[in-house]
C-alpha cells in the first residue's frame, strides 16, 4: 500500500474517532468503552460526573471504578457479567454505590461491540449509564399510591357486588320487568370488571414493589389442569365454545407456586374464551427437560405480527376493533410475564390473524 494512502487512511481513522469523542462527550448520559479485558478505552464527561470521578479512567479495570448492588444490597460483579454477554442487554435494578456508601439508581445498558476502526479494531463492550434516582422515586410513591387505592376499593366494591347480587336474586324471584333484571345483570358484570381491574392493580403493584414470595408445592399437574377446565366449562359453554384438555400421560408432579401458576394459565384462558367467537379452548401440558410445558391453544381472531412484540407491554391493547369489543386494562399479560419471572419460567407465543393462538409456558422444577 503506498505510503500516501496510508496516510490519507490513518487521517481519515483519525478524523472518525474525533467526531465520535466529540459526539459521545456531547451526550448527556455516561459512557463507557471497555477492551475485552474490561479495561477502560474510552469515556464521556458525564460518566465522570455519575461516577463522581475527577481522574483519568483510562487503562483502569472497570472494576476498580464503577461498584454496583442489587436491590438486597448484594454487590453485582458486573465485570464478570459483562464479559459474558453475547448480545446487549439494560437493567434499571442496580445502584451505584459511593466511596461513602451512598448510592444512586442506576440504569445501565451494555452492548458488545467492535471498538476502533476497520479490521483492526479491538472487541470490546460500552455501557450506558443514567442516573433515574428521581424517575426511581416517582414510580415507588405511584406503586405506594395504587397499593392504597387498590386495597380502600375492596371493600366498597365487595358490598356492592354482594348488594347487586342479592338484588338479581330477588328480582328472578318475582315478576320484575325485564329492563330491570337486564340492569342489573349488566350493573353486576361491570362491578366484577371493576373488581378485576382493581385485583390486577394490586398485584402490579407488589410485582413492581419486589413484594411478591414464592411458596413452593408439590403440583399435581393432571389435577391442576383438569380443575382449570371444569372452573371454565360453564363459561365457554355459554359462548358455544367447547374446552378439553391434552395432558401427556407421563407428567409426573410439578415444584412450582400452584397460586402463580394458576394465575398465569387464568390469564391465558380468560383472554383466549374472550377473544374466541366459535371453535374450541385447548388446555394442555408435557414434560419438558426439568419441568414442564404448558399451552393454551384458541381458535380465535389471532394477533397481528405488529401487536404480538408488545402483547406483553404494560397497558398495551391492540387497536384491532374486535379486541376493543371487550373490556380490558392491558395489564393481564403484563403482570404474567412478571409471575413468570418469579417461577423463573419462558413464554412464548404463536398466532395468526384469524386463525387463533397458543401460548406456552415452560416451567422448571424449584427446590
Amino acid at each position: 500500500m503506498p505510503a500516501e494512502t496510508h496516510k490519507i487512511q490513518a487521517n481519515n481513522a483519525n478524523l472518525e474517532r474525533e467526531r465520535l469523542i466529540s459526539l459521545i462527550n456531547s451526550m448527556a448520559d455516561g459512557v463507557i468503552a471497555i477492551d475485552e479485558n474490561a479495561k477502560i478505552v474510552l469515556y464521556n464527561g458525564a460518566a465522570l460526573n455519575i461516577l463522581d470521578v475527577n481522574s483519568s479512567m483510562t487503562g483502569k479495570y472497570l472494576r476498580n471504578v464503577l461498584s454496583v448492588i442489587d436491590k438486597n444490597n448484594q454487590p453485582v460483579d458486573l465485570q464478570s457479567r459483562i464479559l459474558r454477554i453475547k448480545t446487549s442487554e439494560a437493567s434499571r435494578e442496580w445502584r451505584l454505590k459511593y466511596p461513602d456508601e451512598s448510592t444512586v439508581n442506576l440504569y445501565t445498558s451494555i452492548a458488545p461491540v467492535k471498538l476502533g476502526f476497520g479490521k483492526l479494531g479491538t472487541k470490546g463492550y460500552v455501557l450506558l449509564l443514567r442516573d433515574i434516582t428521581h424517575e426511581k422515586s416517582l414510580e415507588e410513591e405511584r406503586d405506594e399510591f395504587i397499593s392504597v387505592i387498590s386495597h380502600e376499593l375492596r371493600t366498597p366494591i365487595a358490598i356492592a357486588e354482594g348488594n347487586i347480587s342479592n338484588a338479581r336474586l330477588v328480582a328472578s324471584k318475582t315478576d320484575a320487568p325485564e329492563r330491570i333484571n337486564k340492569a342489573l345483570a349488566q350493573a353486576h358484570d361491570q362491578i366484577n370488571f371493576l373488581s378485576s381491574m382493581i385485583n390486577d392493580l394490586a398485584t402490579l403493584s407488589r410485582a413492581e414493589r419486589g413484594k411478591l414470595t414464592v411458596d413452593i408445592e408439590m403440583i399435581n399437574v393432571h389435577n391442576f389442569l383438569l380443575d382449570l377446565a371444569q372452573n371454565y366449562a360453564a363459561e365457554t359453554a355459554s359462548k358455544g365454545l367447547s374446552i378439553q384438555t391434552d395432558i401427556d400421560p407421563t407428567l409426573e408432579a410439578l415444584q412450582s407456586s400452584p397460586l402463580y401458576l394458576h394465575e398465569i394459565l387464568q390469564n391465558f384462558i380468560t383472554n383466549a374464551i374472550k377473544y374466541t367467537e366459535k371453535g374450541s379452548i385447548t388446555i394442555g401440558a408435557k414434560p419438558n427437560m426439568d419441568g414442564v410445558e404448558f399451552f393454551v391453544i384458541d381458535t380465535g381472531i389471532g394477533i397481528g405480527k405488529s401487536d404480538q412484540e408488545r402483547i406483553f407491554d404494560k397497558f398495551f391493547r391492540s387497536e384491532d376493533y374486535r379486541t376493543r369489543q371487550n373490556n380490558g386494562t392491558g395489564l393481564g399479560l403484563y403482570i404474567t410475564a412478571k409471575l413468570a419471572m418469579l417461577l423463573h419460567a419462558e413464554i412464548s407465543m404463536e398466532s395468526e390473524l384469524n386463525k387463533g393462538s397458543t401460548f406456552t409456558i415452560v416451567v422448571p422444577n424449584l427446590q
